[in-house]
């Protein structure tokens, strides 16, 4: 938020990420929207939202952008939308669903991620954005919890509360 002077940063939860449902197994997105409240709190301005949960089916990026759009036209409001990204999805966004039109309507804000090289892609409207944060993944931490190892140095205590109340990755109540 403070790298690009953002007004708010919504947590977007997907409905159905119809990228991952053909490969593996995904978390309820009312858990992953439990996990993602839980933690909220800790981000300055940070809204969880639950845009694509509430529209159903398949959760596509570009849908969300023209619904963001639409209910600021509504409002009377207009957007700058950026589209904050890991450094490690700018290779796979070429596969996204409608990418012409997310090109075409957002600022792309490429996230630094240490495993990944930080490439801005080319034809997008595009910002690099350095990250101090702890670097881990939600496979990750999904992988060490099903395996029984501590996640605490790599999770707030708000989002381990969450997931051992709700169960999840095989983590004891």
């Amino acid at each position: 938020m403070r790298a690009l002077d953002l007004d708010r940063v919504l947590l977007v939860v997907a409905n159905e990420p119809w990228q991952k449902v053909p490969l593996r197994s995904v978390t309820p997105a009312e858990d992953r929207f439990a996990m993602v409240q839980a933690m909220a709190p800790l981000v300055p301005a940070a809204e969880p939202s639950r845009i694509e949960i509430d529209r159903g089916g398949p959760s596509y990026t570009a849908d969300t952008v023209d619904q963001l759009r639409s209910d600021a036209v509504r409002r009377g409001a207009s957007l700058d939308l950026y589209l904050i990204v890991g450094s490690d999805l700018v290779d796979g966004l070429g596969t996204w669903r409608r990418v012409e039109d997310l090109r075409a309507s957002v600022t792309l804000a490429v996230v630094a991620r240490p495993r990944s090289a930080a490439l801005l892609p080319p034809g997008w409207k595009a910002v690099y954005v350095a990250d101090d944060t702890v670097d881990v993944s939600s496979s990750e931490v999904r992988e060490r919890l099903e395996q029984g190892l501590p996640v605490e140095d790599l999770v707030p205590p708000e989002v381990i509360r969450c997931i051992r109340s709700r169960g999840l990755y095989a983590v004891n109540r």
